[in-house]
């Protein structure tokens, strides 16, 4: 932990017109050290547990469930953990530019999910929503080497209590992640000959696991939702619902990306 003189030093030098190279070298303090300060000079020491609700002695669930519930879907779609240093593991969403809602609800679940600090990092087409902990790991432990669709993902009895009694967050942050929502159309011929053009509203859900398409599925179910699968390739990689019902059930608790 550098203070607060050392911090405003090296933004001074900054200011000066030094470069982030000079100004590390200079000082001796890393370059992602100064980089981050340019965005966030004060520490925020009460926002960084000193433990971890699922680390502790008796394992509790966290306290905004629902949050923790959408962060999961979203990890599952278009998350990753990385170990950064020490045990301190970066958590990652990625999150397409077309969606800042999506870029704005990510980082609200994920600093709910575990009060540290999060970040948003400008990428081709995309925002990487992060946050760096020693205990992500803790609370994802679908984490591991490789990836997702190449090895099982299983829920935790814990996690599956958690996306029982919040399901629809579960759905809503798997769908932010891999789904779409559109206006499909048909063709059909009348008894009079006349051809008639339908449209009709569908989610769609893509994903190359097999595991996190059942998880998806599964809550579905639970929820009365209608769904069918599409083939892609020859595999079934899409999750289609387009019943009217039960895309009613989906625009009230889902609705289309923002």
């Amino acid at each position: 932990m550098y203070d607060r003189a050392t911090r405003k030093h090296a933004l001074s030098l900054l200011d000066a017109g030094m470069s982030l190279n000079s100004v590390s070298k200079q000082t001796g303090i890393a370059r992602a050290t100064i980089r981050s300060w340019t965005v966030r000079m004060e520490p925020l020491p009460h926002l960084r547990p000193t433990t971890c609700y699922r680390c502790a002695d008796t394992p509790a669930l966290p306290a905004d469930q629902a949050a923790y519930v959408y962060l999961l879907g979203l990890y599952l779609g278009d998350g990753c953990l990385s170990l950064a240093r020490k045990g301190v593991y970066v958590l990652r969403i990625a999150c397409a530019d077309a969606w800042p809602g999506l870029i704005d609800a990510c980082a609200d679940a994920m600093g709910k999910a575990l009060p540290n600090s999060v970040w948003r990092t400008q990428c081709p087409g995309c925002v990487a929503v992060s946050s760096s902990s020693k205990h992500w790991r803790c609370l994802f432990p679908q984490h591991g080497p490789g990836k997702k669709h190449d090895r099982p993902i299983i829920l935790e009895p814990w996690q599956r209590q958690l996306v029982d009694a919040h399901p629809w967050e579960f759905v809503r942050g798997l769908f932010h992640s891999d789904g779409c929502r559109f206006t499909n159309w048909t063709e059909r011929t009348l008894a009079s000959g006349e051809r008639r053009r339908y449209e009709y509203t569908r989610y769609f859900f893509t994903n190359r696991s097999d595991d996190i398409r059942r998880l998806y599925s599964d809550t579905l179910d639970a929820l009365g939702v209608e769904w069918g699968v599409l083939r892609h390739s020859g595999r079934e990689l899409n999750i289609s619902v387009a019943r009217k019902p039960s895309v009613a059930l989906m625009d009230a608790h889902v609705g289309p990306k923002y």
